[in-house]
């Protein structure tokens, strides 16, 4: 029921002229989502007072309601005792359901403008009102069409958001979108990291309860989800255990308004209801002015690849270069605690460039922060992005001195129809976990160990270089290669000939 109607809502969002790709189809439905599910959340608010005996103060004013707005309809049927009969669906009262360019007037001109209002009355950012507020200030309604509009409310009216398992397969599905995104190529594919790799980063960090997660540049929030999900299946279910997942635990920053929206639906979805994702640029902010409190337990992140950065924007860093990545990768060591773990996913060249910046950068890194290992991705991970990544784990507090190198070779060319499975990495995380344990990883043909000690002080140079490579078997000569083939056409010939005699 649920893949039916997400894939309805595509199919009529394709024929409207206002959404023009993957990444309009899931904006314009995230916020028709978020719309449904905020009227879900106040319901059960609402029930849960009325069962106290006390009034629920609803955030939406009545004008701006789900029912009021987006579905109203007739007079629920009633069972012969006069309670509802929510066994038969309660239609749409088509008298008072706005469509066509009555309903688009009233979105972009009425709704929009007020839902954006609440960032200015909300108390701090941490608050719903806030966040709704931040989802309507920039985002724009696409959808061209009333009566386009008309029936995508109707579809996303029929999803149930109430139940743990209804959420469970809607992130599913809502996830499976995000992913399609990032395959539709142009920039989508900055929102989406592949989630075998994510669920990798995140058994080798081992982030639990008590602990707080962060990622600054959050996208889609797929590190954050998949973290809650490792943490929620492994904690005991107290009910402080719960407030402290809830509300304690996972924070986040973003730059963009899409991914921003993304990125905030997909954790409630996973069932965090107000995520602590900030809409703001995390390198507007100066390294030297964070402090112990702004400082997190575990450090997850996939920061943008290849961005350049403006000359006022570097100013708030130590080591100044126009890379978004290596700006963000200062801001992560700076905002570990002591003790603190991160994984953080990098353009493999951090690891060579012969610049000034990124020398400083290596350096830094391995004096501030133990490198204990190195998780070199194979090409067409990331698709879409045509780079070559690996992955840094470390831990802040302690210098490195050695490093633990993982060469991931699936056997296969990665791809759309070859993407990468939780089966590819279990090797790496099963070993990896021991190396933060013993600070030695296993040398086998893949992998190796680097002591920080025989490094090139002047470069730093941390380059992938594998000692245990196989050696290649010697190239053939020219007449091995000729003397094999008049072999070849001489069994040819001969089999040839034995099919000609059994016919």
């Amino acid at each position: 029921m649920f893949e039916q109607t997400f894939k309805n809502i595509d199919d009529i969002l394709y024929k409207d002229s206002g959404a023009d790709s993957e990444l309009d189809y899931i904006g314009q439905t995230s916020w028709v989502l978020f719309l449904r599910y905020l009227d879900e959340l106040e319901m059960e608010k609402a029930d849960e007072a009325a069962l106290r005996g006390e009034a629920y103060e609803y955030i939406i004013d009545e004008e701006y309601r789900w029912p009021v707005w987006a579905m109203p309809k007739l007079r629920q049927a009633q069972l012969p005792d006069g309670s509802p009969d929510f066994s038969i669906k309660a239609q749409l009262d088509h008298h008072k359901a706005m469509t066509g360019p009555d309903l688009v007037r009233f979105v972009d001109l009425k709704l929009f403008p007020y839902l954006a209002g609440f960032k200015h009355k909300a108390d701090n950012p941490q608050t719903l009102q806030y966040k709704i507020g931040e989802i309507f200030s920039e985002l724009k309604n696409k959808i061209q069409s009333g009566y386009n509009l008309r029936e995508i409310l109707e579809l996303a009216d029929d999803l149930p958001f109430l139940s743990t398992k209804d959420k469970h397969e809607l992130s599913h599905l809502y996830e499976a979108k995000i992913k399609n995104m990032g395959n539709a190529g142009r920039n989508g594919g900055q929102y989406y990291t592949p989630r075998p790799l994510i669920r990798a980063m995140i058994q080798v960090t081992d982030p639990k309860v008590g602990e707080k997660v962060y990622d600054g540049a959050v996208g889609s929030a797929g590190f954050l989800c998949e973290a809650y999900e490792y943490m929620y299946q492994r904690m005991d279910k107290t009910t402080d255990n719960l407030k402290t997942l809830q509300e304690k635990t996972f924070y986040g920053k973003e730059k963009k308004n899409l991914a921003y929206i993304i990125g905030v639906m997909n954790m409630i979805l996973h069932g965090i209801e107000a995520p602590n994702i900030i809409h703001t640029n995390t390198l507007g902010e100066n390294i030297r002015d964070i402090q112990e409190k702004d400082r997190y337990h575990i450090i997850l992140a996939n920061p943008p690849f290849g961005g350049k950065e403006r000359p006022e924007v570097q100013q708030n860093f130590d080591i100044k270069t126009g890379e978004t990545a290596f700006l963000f990768l200062q801001h992560f060591i700076k905002s570990l605690k002591a003790g603190g773990r991160a994984a953080i996913v990098i353009k493999n060249t951090f690891l060579s460039n012969s610049d000034n910046a990124s020398v400083s950068l290596r350096k830094h890194l391995l004096e501030s922060c133990n490198l204990h290992t190195v998780l070199d991705m194979p090409g067409g991970t990331f698709l879409g992005a045509g780079v070559k990544t690996v992955v840094l784990f470390f831990q802040k507090g302690e210098p490195t001195k050695q490093v633990w190198y993982y060469q991931l070779n699936p056997g296969r060319n990665m791809g759309k129809t070859n993407s990468l499975n939780d089966e590819d990495l279990q090797e790496f995380v099963t070993s990896a976990s021991s190396v933060t344990k013993t600070g030695k990883g296993p040398e086998t043909e893949k992998s190796w160990n680097l002591k920080i000690a025989d490094l090139n002080t002047d470069t730093w140079d941390l380059s992938v270089k594998n000692p245990n490579t196989p050696e290649e078997a010697p190239l053939r000569s020219p007449q091995d290669i000729l003397d094999e083939m008049q072999e070849l056409d001489a069994e040819t010939a001969e089999l040839m000939l034995s099919i000609r005699q059994l016919i």
